[in-house]
């Protein structure tokens, strides 16, 4: 729907379950994880917006400094924007009072978490595939009824352990419950991960 601020896939699903946020990872579009999001739940209607920042031509949710060095103040921004696009959404396709679940790989992992961590109002559950702490020192906000699932590799370069587990350890100390799930492999979604996240999703 062009009246929305961000360019985005849409589809209808059953008016029960829950609507799945796709976020793309860096260079990615909004029909990357539409096959994730079939095996996370069929009925679910789907939200994918495209990244608005354009790195070399690749869509990306925020800046970054290099590669793995964020720009904070532009995450912080980025994040505050989204949430206005979800709520956007909520209103234009009536989805208010539904269950909202993000699902993010890489650099849409990271937004997701960002959204966790700094707008509970718009995001209280999120499935992040390789993802890590998304800003240094994020505020003591109540995350009391947030859920998140995180399946990240044990050997992933882009998004490395110590800031996986900071991810971790920022979450829960806010009151967010965390479900963790670690593979041998590096950055990528695994066929396990998306099982356990699916049924992960389907406990609530």
């Amino acid at each position: 729907m062009s009246e929305l601020s961000l360019t985005h896939d849409h589809v209808e699903g059953a008016a029960d379950a829950p609507v799945l946020l796709l976020l793309h990872g860096t260079g990615g579009s909004p029909a990357d994880l539409r096959g994730v999001a079939g095996e996370l739940n069929p009925r679910s209607p789907v939200l994918a917006p495209a990244g608005p920042v354009s790195e070399g031509g690749a869509a990306r949710w925020f800046r970054r400094l290099a590669e793995g060095v964020f720009d904070t103040e532009d995450v912080v921004a980025r994040t505050h924007q989204l949430a206005d696009f979800i709520a956007e959404a909520t209103d234009a396709y009536g989805w208010h009072g539904r269950r909202l679940v993000a699902v993010g790989f890489s650099n849409g992992a990271n937004i997701a978490a960002a959204l966790t961590l700094l707008r509970p109002d718009a995001l209280r559950e999120a499935v992040l595939f390789a993802s890590m702490l998304p800003v240094p020192e994020p505020p003591e906000l109540d995350l009391s009824g947030s859920r998140v699932f995180l399946g990240n590799g044990e050997a992933d370069p882009m998004a490395p352990t110590a800031s996986a587990n900071a991810l971790v350890s920022a979450l829960r100390t806010r009151g967010a419950e965390v479900a963790e799930q670690w593979h041998p492999g590096g950055h990528q979604i695994t066929s396990t991960g998306v099982k356990s996240a699916a049924e992960w999703i389907s406990r609530r």
